[in-house]
């Protein structure tokens, strides 16, 4: 069954690939984009700002009134901060929380009473590793992350009286612009830092991991699978198996041990 799909952030990445994919199925596919770009693969562009409540409204509206109809709406657009917990600038940080959580909550809002109107749908959030462990040097990220873990948890309880499912995606590292964007928002360092030396040495071993991450095709191949399916599980952890085990051990193991275990890792003193 073809359905019409609307997903946040096309211009790359996760959501490229998937629009894509999803377009070449056959779905009619809207996905936005905070500037202009060109896209010849079949999927209806819209300029969309997380951050403005108006544009996401028009945004919203112009699928409706063009399709009457959203079936699945995919919460993939978000930034990333960095840097330590007490120097990052307050404007990253709320543009961080504002993008991430706000945004997805405020598109969410205007998407649940159409779904609800036609019957039932599926709301996939973006969620990440991050969102299930605090990381060093990541610790806005992973607020917001953590907020979604919560919001998506409660909303589909909430929701499934009207067949709506929400489904939480937690990705690991994959190779995406990522890297190189959050670079416009990590928090000014120098040698004056009482944190300098600990950040270069984490950071470091953030950006290796990531730019030696997964194929993000790979990610955008499970997504079109959820979106065909009737049941989707709440949550869908896909990473590496060192990462998936990293899931699992703070499952079960005592706090502290998977504390020192993380540290270890990143090599926080």
């Amino acid at each position: 069954m073809k359905k019409v799909v609307l997903i946040t952030g096309i211009s790359s990445g996760f959501g490229k690939h998937t629009a894509d994919l999803l377009a070449a199925e056959g779905h009619t596919v809207y996905g936005t984009v905070r500037r202009d770009i060109d896209l010849s693969n079949g999927v209806h562009v819209l300029r969309m700002d997380l951050t403005d409540a108006d544009s996401v409204r028009d945004a919203v509206e112009a699928v409706i009134n063009r399709e009457k109809r959203i079936d699945v709406l995919i919460n993939n657009a978000g930034m990333h901060t960095g840097g330590p917990a007490e120097t990052l600038p307050d404007d990253y940080l709320r543009l961080q929380m504002e993008t991430n959580f706000l945004g997805t909550v405020r598109i969410t809002r205007e998407v649940l009473p159409v779904m609800r109107n036609q019957g039932g749908g599926t709301i996939i959030n973006f969620s990440s590793i991050g969102g299930l462990m605090g990381l060093p040097f990541q610790s806005y990220y992973s607020a917001a992350k953590f907020a979604m873990e919560g919001f998506s948890e409660a909303l589909r309880l909430e929701v499934r009286q009207f067949n709506i499912r929400v489904v939480l995606i937690n990705p690991g590292d994959f190779r995406t612009n990522n890297t190189i964007n959050r670079r416009n928002f990590l928090a000014p360092t120098n040698d004056a830092d009482p944190y300098h030396e600990q950040y270069s040495i984490t950071q470091g071993i953030i950006e290796r991991d990531e730019t030696g991450g997964m194929d993000p095709g790979k990610l955008a191949k499970r997504i079109v699978r959820i979106v065909h399916s009737r049941k989707p599980r709440l949550r869908y952890v896909i990473a590496s198996p060192n990462q998936k085990l990293s899931v699992l051990l703070k499952r079960i193991l005592p706090e502290r041990w998977f504390m020192k275990i993380i540290g270890s890792y990143y090599r926080v003193r």
